[in-house]
């Protein structure tokens, strides 16, 4: 894909990462909103997947090609498997064991009594913050998108379920393009393009070294946010605190 901002012209590879930072992430100008029905793009802006705009496909086709995984993933009253295969309902067995192992979830689902067929209610209220998110991670990787939108900010878990959280998300992102929206410096500076937003517009766009020679709003969040990380991980934990999460 292509992105282009301010008349230049950015090129990402079809295996690119571009992370999204900044305090809203509602565009006012050539917004694009993806959900369950719709997407729109709001004048003047256009964006092309291959050269097309996508207002010239079929909903059914953009979602084919659009993987999206929430913050907090929307997970049906059904079982762990229909969950998975929502978007691939004729997957095999064997396909979404598959995709349950790279999202690092398949141990945690076949150690319950009843496996893939167990019920998660309703939206997935019988599964903790880090499982839910798995099992969406799972979903999206069975239904192989070109073009991944991740909300790539992580609940409140213990840093095993994090560790396993971030290993699905790098299967899942390898080999297409995506678009992460991060406020997370850790999860961004190896992007291949970032675009910093400030009240709903693209203010700085560029790679970590340009933004950072630029001196401007993301350097600044990054030293902001880099002060921040380091002060959260000088703090002693608490112990003997039990989070729910699964091993």
């Amino acid at each position: 894909p292509t992105v282009v901002h301010n008349g230049r012209t950015y090129k990402v590879n079809d295996d690119g990462t571009v992370r999204i930072n900044g305090q809203r992430y509602h565009v006012t100008d050539g917004a694009v909103n993806i959900d369950g029905e719709t997407i729109s793009v709001q004048p003047p802006g256009k964006v092309l997947i291959d050269g097309i705009d996508v207002r010239r496909f079929r909903i059914q086709d953009l979602r084919r090609r659009i993987g999206v995984v929430h913050q907090d993933p929307f997970l049906f009253s059904a079982t762990i498997r229909e969950n998975i295969a929502f978007g691939r309902p004729d997957a095999t067995q064997e396909e979404i064991e598959a995709a349950a192992k790279a999202a690092r979830i398949h141990d945690f689902i076949v150690s319950l009594p009843d496996g893939y067929e167990s019920l998660v209610g309703e939206r997935g209220v019988a599964l903790s913050g880090g499982q839910r998110q798995r099992v969406a991670i799972a979903r999206a990787l069975l239904a192989d998108p070109t073009i991944l939108v991740l909300d790539d900010s992580t609940s409140a878990v213990d840093a095993r379920t994090e560790m396993l959280i971030q290993e699905a998300l790098e299967n899942l992102m390898r080999g297409r393009t995506t678009f992460v929206i991060t406020h997370r410096m850790s999860t961004i500076r190896n992007a291949d393009l970032i675009v910093v937003m400030e009240h709903g517009r693209v203010v700085e766009i560029g790679s970590h070294d340009e933004l950072m020679a630029l001196d401007g709003i993301y350097a600044g969040i990054h030293r902001t946010l880099a002060e921040m990380e380091m002060l959260a991980s000088q703090t002693p934990s608490s112990e003997g605190v039990t989070t729910g999460e699964d091993s």
